[in-house]
């Protein structure tokens, strides 16, 4: 018998065919017999569908770091206009034992300052006699939001102003006491604790508030521009070259929605200006001053950079 022969011998139709339709051995037509099995075959096919689809996004769930039961978000769409597609989080680029760090509150070094701040909060000070607490009540839900939409523009001052300008205005003008140094215990402790009250919400910017545009606009410009004997910009190490290694350090995009952060190398808590400062002088040029114009304005185009990672303050740095 011929090959072609067995083949049609053995396989599951015959080579007759009855009008339109091929038949089965049994002499069945075969469109008939299968084509009411397709509504299964579909369900089936939908259902893995389906089921995959919620894999993918239980996977990418799992996959997102928790604090005490609040999901922080390190990957992001990177908003319109924006030079990358996805944005990231410093946090996926530290190392492990980094992460488990600011992962839980009572490992988080950054705690202490935060404890500080919680103190502060409810004690009195200055000519009027108040704490913040006298006018902003509990922390937990007038503080909510706030750090995640800094800088913010002020029409009084009628420039944009950063958390720590936010805190000494309150404390010039409403408590009668003396501001507090940027960098100060005092400072950092109250911005920590501040900041926490955010911490999973996404970062947003509003951007159409006042002349918020044109500080976004001299920031990005500044973002760019390279400076000092190096003549490095802010992009040449975390726009081109992110994920990859400076010497022992693993760059990432720079964004600032951990500030202020604990770095390991400070062996304290610092603010994003101090940041920026050290990364200027980095490149040899002579940098701005904390609260200056020019940190405000880089700050803010920072900010945006980050629109929709979440809040993590105290995060925890190398």
């Amino acid at each position: 018998m011929c090959r072609a022969a067995r083949r049609s011998e053995t396989g599951p139709l015959t080579a007759a065919r009855d009008g339109k339709n091929m038949t089965n051995r049994d002499g069945s037509r075969w469109r008939d017999s299968h084509m009411r099995k397709l509504p299964g075959i579909i369900l089936a096919g939908c259902a893995g569908a389906c089921l995959a689809a919620i894999g993918q996004v239980a996977a990418e769930d799992a996959d997102m770091p928790e604090i005490d039961g609040v999901k922080i978000i390190t990957r992001a769409p990177a908003p319109e206009g924006h030079p990358l597609d996805e944005i990231t989080s410093g946090f996926v680029y530290r190392t492990e034992e980094t992460q488990e760090l600011e992962l839980d509150d009572f490992t988080n070094p950054g705690f202490l300052m935060v404890e500080l701040g919680q103190d502060l909060w409810s004690t009195p000070e200055g000519s009027a006699g108040k704490s913040c607490e006298s006018c902003h009540g509990d922390a937990s839900e007038s503080m909510k939001g706030v750090r995640a939409a800094m800088p913010k523009w002020s029409e009084a001052a009628g420039k944009p102003l950063t958390l720590e300008q936010t805190i000494n205005a309150c404390r010039t003008d409403r408590m009668g006491a003396d501001a507090w140094k940027w960098e100060s215990d005092q400072m950092l402790g109250m911005t920590a604790f501040v900041g926490l009250q955010s911490r999973g919400m996404p970062v947003k910017l509003d951007l159409a508030a006042g002349d918020m545009q044109s500080w976004w606009e001299h920031g990005k410009e500044l973002y760019y521009t390279r400076t000092g004997q190096l003549e490095l910009a802010c992009a040449n190490c975390h726009e081109d070259n992110y994920g990859n290694y400076i010497r022992a350090d693993h760059l990432s995009q720079g964004q600032s929605n951990g500030f202020p952060t604990y770095r390991l190398k400070w062996q304290k808590l610092g603010s994003l200006h101090r940041r920026l400062k050290g990364c200027i002088k980095d490149t040899r040029a002579e940098t701005y001053d904390v609260g200056s114009d020019e940190l405000v304005a880089l700050e803010t185009y920072l900010a945006w950079r980050g629109t929709g990672l979440s809040v993590e303050t105290p995060a925890v740095r190398n």
